[in-house]
């Protein structure tokens, strides 16, 4: 099988550091082949790719027309049967269940103006309200219901955005819940652009220089 890298579109999140790291634990979870994965927020469906070429099947969302373009684009350069769906996290999937699901949402803490609705335009990938938990905590609540005995949720977020409360809220809802990779990395522009306001906050002390990332795993028991 030939294997390129995924063509990003203007508009869509590139694959990063934070993608990367979910990437590894993605490679490291046991999956038997004909597994039903979900991949939510797939962005260029690097993520949804990996988990199909290991002959699982796999549906992709995102609420980004740009986005799901991209990743059937990617898929069809591969020629990897990946389901591309458009719409809000878990709709487009209602009533099924996963194996695994995969998830690199939007994370980051912005000051948002005041009557503001949400993030629009590229920013939609990153930006995640004050506490960067505006779907960390949907996803939380909304995907162990979709998780079959026995099925995994990786989620990959940054410590800016409270991994306390992920564990907690997936312990909460019966989940065996613990961070299992860690990684620091260095600023980025979206955290350059609103580190004097992070610092403020207190998300950041004045020394730090690195962003930390987390990947969570999930498991529902048998």
């Amino acid at each position: 099988m030939v294997r390129v890298q995924p063509l990003v579109l203007p508009g869509v999140y590139a694959p990063q550091d934070d993608t990367a790291l979910l990437a590894g634990a993605l490679a490291e979870e046991p999956l038997a082949p004909g597994s039903d994965v979900l991949d939510v927020g797939t962005g260029t469906g690097a993520l949804a790719l990996q988990a199909a070429r290991r002959g699982t099947r796999v549906t992709a969302v995102d609420v980004s027309w740009r986005a799901v373009f991209a990743a059937r684009l990617n898929a069809r350069r591969e020629r990897l049967p990946v389901r591309v769906r458009r719409g809000n996290l878990f709709t487009p999937v209602h009533g099924r269940s996963f194996d695994l699901i995969l998830s690199n949402p939007p994370y980051m803490p912005v000051a948002s103006a005041p009557g503001c609705s949400g993030p629009r335009g590229p920013a939609r990938a990153w930006d995640a309200g004050r506490d960067g938990r505006l779907l960390l905590d949907r996803i939380c609540r909304e995907a162990p219901g979709l998780l079959r005995p026995g099925g995994v949720l990786l989620l990959v977020h940054s410590a800016l955005s409270d991994p306390a409360s992920t564990l907690a809220f997936l312990r909460a809802s019966g989940l065996k819940a613990s961070v299992t990779r860690r990684r620091r990395v260095p600023f980025g522009p979206v955290v350059r652009a609103r580190e004097d306001w992070l610092r403020t906050r207190g998300l950041l002390s004045a020394e730090e220089k690195n962003e930390e990332l987390v990947v969570v795993r999930a498991e529902l028991p048998r």
